[in-house]
């Protein structure tokens, strides 16, 4: 599969490395790609990283991952999947959306996008590492079935077991997930570490 990218940090390259590594095809979309040389895929503009792909995944800091969608327009984003795996807190780690979420909002804004959240609840080391831990969950939202099976598969690919991929619905379900990052900031503390995800029993 070919993947755009949206971001050039820490976790777009983690991402990255584990989707080539599991056979996908993958360009990194910047607001500066001359500036952008090193890295382990080819980077361009954010633009053209979503014209040229039809899954595309928002890795942009969650706080400003609006604006950036914005910026490229909601015409660029018709049709393709929108993986969202950003958390949109402030520099205090306080939410920037406290009555809805990030992929609700990008959702609102790219009508024709197939925005799916997941992978958001855990360190992108666990979420692209997951057998490096006990069996935990990876959860899912998003308003399109379709879209969600593209990615359950990439999950898939990192390791994760189909009954560890937990569908929690449509895209307003991603309100909890993203909430969650106030309880990960707190075991984060807790444990002095990020190597730790919850699991689903039921």
């Amino acid at each position: 599969m070919r993947l755009a990218i949206l971001g050039t940090g820490n976790v777009a390259q983690m991402l990255a490395r584990r989707l080539s590594e599991t056979g996908h095809e993958v360009t990194f979309g910047s607001r500066d790609p001359a500036s952008k040389g090193g890295l382990n895929a080819p980077v361009t503009s954010l633009a053209d990283a979503v014209a040229g792909n039809d899954v595309v995944i928002n890795a942009t800091p969650g706080a400003v991952s609006l604006e950036v969608a914005e910026g490229i327009g909601a015409a660029a984003f018709a049709g393709k999947v929108l993986v969202d795996v950003a958390n949109a807190n402030t520099p205090s780690f306080e939410l920037v959306y406290p009555n809805s979420s990030l992929g609700e909002k990008l959702q609102a804004a790219l009508p024709d996008a197939k925005v799916v959240k997941t992978m958001n609840t855990a360190a992108m080391t666990v979420m692209t590492e997951p057998g490096a831990l006990p069996p935990s969950s990876v959860f899912v939202s998003g308003d399109d079935a379709a879209a969600k099976a593209t990615v359950a598969s990439l999950l898939a690919g990192f390791g994760w077991a189909d009954d560890s991929i937990v569908d929690l619905g449509g895209i307003a379900s991603a309100r909890g997930a993203e909430h969650y990052s106030l309880l990960f900031a707190a075991f984060m503390q807790s444990l002095g570490s990020p190597n730790f995800n919850i699991r689903l029993v039921r």
